[in-house]
């Protein structure tokens, strides 16, 4: 898959997903949201690392390019400051249109402007090079952010184990004592019966 492709590819789903996320309501629409600012993460890092670096020295490529960085800062800063919320309030729903906005803007420049004097600044071997790296890129990406995943998941069910195992004892402890607590009060009130007979007599 050539460059331009892949990152059209890219810039369709997230669009479908700009699309669920205005349908979606409550934590359906953070589950969407964290879909996007995947895609996006992952988007924005291959175009950093690959394709832009390949368009910096190009005449034709060169100013778009660095407007292209600027763009994906703003887009970094909406999407931290949106992963901060547990709900989709007013505010939130407000920021993540902006953030839409922000997205289709950079994508429109992206394909009508740069991508055709890229085209015109590299070669065909180049164009499709650099898919095939951005490609591998991606995937290498996908699996590392998989394994730190599964990572935290077993890290999160070591830690509520060793929780357990360690509340285990303290309730052991606690029934002991309870447990020495009535055996002596039982010894007590025997002692007492005891004194009381002999009063009698």
């Amino acid at each position: 898959m050539d460059a331009f492709n892949l990152l059209k590819a890219d810039h369709r789903k997230v669009e479908e997903l700009f699309s669920q996320l205005e349908s979606a309501s409550g934590q359906a629409k953070m589950r969407v949201f964290e879909q996007i600012k995947m895609e996006l993460d992952l988007h924005t890092h291959i175009e950093e690392k690959i394709f832009y670096p390949a368009l910096e020295k190009p005449k034709q490529t060169h100013d778009l390019t660095l407007e292209a960085y600027e763009e994906h800062d703003v887009v970094k800063k909406l999407l931290q400051e949106l992963s901060r919320a547990r709900t989709p309030n007013e505010e939130w729903e407000a920021k993540a249109k902006v953030l839409q906005e922000n997205v289709e803007h950079h994508v429109e420049e992206e394909e009508n402007e740069l991508f055709e004097k890229a085209e015109a600044a590299l070669s065909e071997e180049q164009i499709e090079a650099l898919g095939e790296e951005m490609e591998a890129e991606k995937e290498r990406k996908q699996r590392s952010a998989s394994k730190s995943s599964s990572k935290k998941k077993s890290a999160n069910k070591s830690a509520s184990k060793s929780k357990s195992a360690s509340t285990a004892p303290k309730r052991a402890r606690a029934s002991k004592k309870s447990g020495s607590k009535s055996s002596s009060k039982s010894s007590g009130t025997k002692r007492s019966r005891k004194s009381a007979k002999k009063s009698r007599r």
